[in-house]
């Protein structure tokens, strides 16, 4: 369980329903239906009295549909769902580091995580077993379904509409699946349907959509086209693929890299000023990771990986963030550079930025230029816009250094400016607490730039698809 201060609890259920069915292939119209049915009888099992809900990190069962009953007294149907919170396990091994100061904000909405069960002991029945034979041929499948339910309910709202709500959601899910199923089925061949959940602009909870396995995005295009329709969603940007599904707080990612470390800064004191940030996800990427020794001339480097991440984990691209000598090798490609800068220390600058996002994730990107560093306080018109309306990460090199703009908090009326600032010198692990306390991740004044050093910037543009 991960716990903050807001207002919400977002339940969530998973489990493995098996689905079992034979089919005539010689009756399309009979083969369906046979689909149909046997999605039926795992909604009334959902739906059912052996339905069971055990809480993760804790002793707590539930039955959602036996008038409410759990495994411990005090909790009633009545009781505010806010109160399951005290019989769960909470993890301590980051509340030492989570106490510090600068580590002002949460780490996201409190999730309890539940298993869905079934009781598989019932009284003996009286009734005898009916055997019937079938003649012909048919095809037996059997294939698990892996449900994973999400619920965001206040605090105060009682755990009997929670399990109301948990059942409600597992039903839809269930024939969700069901139309999924039918909708990719080739003969006797079904693909397992799999549920992913998204957080959209102006929605009040999370939204879960079910795609089947094995079918890519790019073939998927008039299914987001539909959903965007239905959520009001932008045309002009993805919302709903696979890449943006929502992360939950509790979910490690497997990579090792950070993960928007700016979103633990609140920004500074500025009057009359406001907040332009990057928008979506991107990969902290700097100094010495990936067994790279590029202290001292791969900054700028680092700080394209990290713009690509933002494109891959936003869903435009499903290529993975560049090599050291694989951005040198598309550097090569283009013609910018001779065979042999391939394995070299060479500093690559916002131009060769600029090539290799072109030439390697096809994105086209800007690039503005300052004489000297003073010049930067008066660029806040043009970086807002850009943080407004593309919203990705920008490169900036100047001098020796590089470094990765994220936003800025700028007055139109007075020109004051701030700039949020990941740096791509830093060589340590990734202990969030280090480098938000050091400053590698960052808000800086205008004095943070080179006062006479000219500046080059590259700023990514979006392509405009969903």
């Amino acid at each position: 369980m991960v716990h903050s201060e807001d207002s919400n609890i977002i339940f969530r259920v998973k489990g493995i329903l098996e689905f079992i069915c034979q089919l005539d292939n010689s009756n399309e119209a009979q083969s369906q239906s046979t689909i149909s049915k046997s999605f039926q009888g795992l909604c009334s099992k959902v739906s059912s009295k052996n339905l069971v809900f055990t809480v993760c990190n804790s002793t707590l069962l539930i039955w959602p549909n036996t008038s409410f009953q759990s495994g411990v007294e005090s909790l009633t149907e009545a009781s505010a769902c806010g109160d399951i919170l005290q019989y769960i396990e909470t993890d301590d091994s980051r509340s030492k580091k989570s106490s510090k100061k600068k580590d002002k904000k949460h780490s996201g909405p409190t999730v309890v995580n539940m298993k869905l069960l079934f009781e598989v002991t019932e009284p003996a029945s009286n009734e005898a077993p009916s055997l019937y034979r079938v003649t012909g041929q048919q095809h037996y499948v059997r294939m698990p379904l892996p449900l994973d339910c999400v619920l965001s309910v206040p605090t105060d709202k009682s755990l009997a509409t929670v399990c109301k709500g948990l059942v409600e959601a597992l039903s839809k899910q269930v024939s969700d699946m069901e139309e999924v199923v039918l909708r990719y089925r080739k003969g006797s061949s079904l693909l397992v349907p799999q549920p992913f959940h998204f957080e959209l602009p102006n929605a009040a909870g999370l939204t879960t959509v079910i795609y089947p396995a094995g079918v890519a995005d790019s073939q998927l295009q008039t299914v987001r086209e539909d959903l965007h329709r239905k959520f009001k969603l932008p045309g002009d940007r993805p919302f709903l693929r696979r890449a943006n599904v929502f992360h939950f707080p509790d979910e490690v990612y497997k990579d090792g890299y950070l993960r928007n470390p700016h979103a633990h800064l609140n920004p500074p004191n500025v009057e009359d000023a406001k907040l332009y940030l990057v928008q979506g996800v991107y990969s902290y990427h700097h100094y010495m990771q990936d067994h790279v020794d590029d202290d001292g001339w791969g900054c700028a480097y680092r700080s394209l990986q990290t713009i690509c991440s933002w494109f891959q984990q936003q869903g435009y691209v499903q290529t993975a963030v560049p090599t050291h000598t694989q951005i040198q090798q598309a550097l090569v490609d283009v013609g910018d550079k001779e065979p042999r800068f391939v394995g070299s220390r060479q500093w690559i600058g916002s131009f060769e930025v600029q090539a290799v996002l072109n030439q390697l994730l096809g994105v086209t990107s800007k690039i503005m230029f300052v004489s000297h560093g003073s010049e930067l306080v008066t660029k806040g018109r043009e970086l807002a816009n850009h943080f407004q309306t593309e919203g990705t990460p920008v490169m900036i090199g100047g001098g020796v250094l590089a470094h990765t703009i994220l936003g800025v908090i700028w007055s139109e009326n007075t020109g004051q400016i701030r700039f949020l600032i990941l740096d791509p010198h830093y060589t340590g692990v990734e202990d969030l607490q280090t480098i938000i306390d050091k400053g590698w991740c960052g808000w800086k004044g205008p004095e943070f730039w080179d006062q006479n050093a000219y500046y080059n910037l590259c700023l990514p543009q979006r392509p405009k698809t969903i």
